[in-house]
């Protein structure tokens, strides 16, 4: 199985955050401007949410509510639930399901070192498995051509 740190080293350690005394309309912002679904919430090295594209559906727009005018403190999701570099892929995915999130900081020594998405933690997988089939087939191969 994949740590968590293997997959943050392959796809690398970007973290996108914002204050949670900031417009929600700004954390959209880059949210768009980056390509991505939810944004750390941090107090400058102090992680305190996460911003979805979820949170907003939920809080505001079905709400009938301005982005301009709420604070992302008011619709952030809290406490963040995190994993560590050391925990596996598998694990990332039980808690992510568990949890019915799709975006999970990591931190270490109480910082945020990064962040996984299930997309990277399911891609993670099925390329463990392609090898253990690769790896499989070339046994079978080898043992059936003996006969």
């Amino acid at each position: 199985m994949k740590t968590i740190r293997k997959i943050l080293r392959e796809k690398g350690h970007n973290v996108w955050k914002v204050s949670p005394d900031k417009p929600v309309i700004e954390a959209l912002q880059l949210m768009a401007e980056k390509g991505i679904g939810a944004a750390l919430v941090m107090e400058g090295e102090k992680l305190v949410g996460i911003l979805s594209e979820r949170d907003y559906a939920r809080k505001v727009i079905l709400k009938g509510k301005s982005s301009k005018e709420m604070l992302v403190k008011e619709i952030m999701s809290y406490p963040p639930i995190f994993i560590t570099p050391d925990n596996t892929n598998e694990q990332g995915l039980a808690l992510m399901s568990a949890k019915y999130i799709r975006h999970l900081p990591v931190m270490e020594d109480g910082l945020v070192v990064g962040v996984v998405s299930i997309g990277d933690l399911v891609k993670s997988v099925i390329e463990e498995q392609k090898i253990v089939i690769d790896r499989l087939e070339k046994y079978i191969l080898a043992n059936t051509s003996i006969t």
